[in-house]
């Protein structure tokens, strides 16, 4: 493909040939709680909102989001992680099972808890969010019995994601063990990377930092932003050494309003500019990304339609309030639209 372009009918025959493939996503998984409300008084305590409650929601979030956005894409996806023995669990797997997301290979750790993260919205705006979580490195024996679950799912797979959300589930044992997997049996391996965990990433199939996070990959200063990602020296010679040192097949580089950065070896980085219309909220953008991503890979999509493909899918969720989701029906749509 020459350009930027992918037509609906295309956009359409790869959603159908990803509901005939499957992905494994592993990582840290977590429940998303939203408690709605309205401000019209701050409070005489301190110098803050009065939120009055309305209503609560839940959702899967973290790596249970990823596997969320490919069940909503009704790609058959099957999820592993470490939850915890508490009444969060129980909500996740409820929710998981409503959306049709396979979670036997959720393993309840005594040590950890499960992640929640509580978000208060008042008129569309994120007022304040709550973390609760167990952050420490995943145990031996818990790692050990992630990648026995993952092992017996494996050979049916074409693709794995990883999503590491620095919670600690994603150690260098358990990506190193993945890694060899998905090597000895061909499979795609995509990951969402988070710099601060220092892990070794050479040789994935795919990373897809934002902007931010390929700077600290690189270890590289981000000192000036040029609108034309492709005349962004900066930015390109990061590109050039993530590609340098780490050899992915493909890096993906997600720049918010710009759009994205496709790049790989021995090739001109490609710009796919934004579709997206109107920004409400960027919560889970990431995870939308990436799965949309290796479900039209897994699909047999060239890496440029996989970029497209994700692009609009991307440009549907920050429309919406929350860790949002799109479906193959919307996109179309959106298709059709541009």
């Amino acid at each position: 493909m020459s350009s930027a372009k992918l037509s609906p009918q295309r956009a359409n025959q790869i959603l159908t040939l990803a509901q005939k493939s499957r992905v494994l996503v592993l990582g840290d998984v977590m429940l998303d709680q939203f408690i709605w409300g309205s401000v019209s008084r701050i409070s005489p305590e301190a110098p803050v909102p009065v939120v009055e409650f309305s209503r609560e929601s839940f959702m899967p979030g973290g790596a249970a989001n990823v596997a969320r956005n490919l069940a909503a894409l009704e790609t058959p996806v099957e999820l592993f992680g470490t939850i915890g023995h508490d009444d969060a669990a129980g909500k996740l797997q409820t929710l998981l099972a409503e959306q049709g997301i396979g979670c036997t290979g959720l393993v309840k750790s005594a040590n950890r808890h499960t992640s929640i993260k509580t978000r208060i919205v008042a008129h569309q705006q994120q007022v304040v969010r709550v973390d609760r979580e167990t952050r420490g490195s995943l145990d031996t024996p818990t790692t050990a019995k992630l990648l026995a679950e993952l092992k017996k799912h494996i050979a049916k797979a074409d693709a794995v994601i990883i999503g590491d959300y620095g919670k600690g589930v994603v150690t260098q044992p358990l990506l190193d063990e993945v890694k060899a997997l998905c090597r000895e049996r061909g499979v795609w391996l995509s990951l969402d990377p988070k710099p601060v965990h220092h892990l070794k990433l050479e040789g994935l199939s795919l990373i897809t930092p934002n902007r931010k996070e390929a700077f600290e990959l690189a270890e590289l200063p981000d000192e000036t932003k040029n609108p034309n990602p492709l005349a962004d020296k900066n930015l390109i010679q990061v590109a050039e050494k993530l590609l340098g040192d780490l050899h992915p097949a493909l890096l993906l580089i997600t720049l918010g309003e710009l759009g994205m950065l496709l790049c790989q070896r021995g090739q001109k980085p490609f710009h796919i500019p934004t579709v997206a219309q109107e920004v409400f909220d960027v919560s889970g953008a990431g995870d939308t990304v990436i799965a949309s991503f290796t479900l039209a890979i897994a699909a047999g999509a060239s890496p440029l339609e996989a970029a497209v493909l994700s692009n609009y899918a991307a440009g549907i969720v920050v429309g919406k309030v929350g860790t949002a989701i799109t479906t193959p029906a919307e996109l179309i749509q959106s298709f059709n639209r541009h």
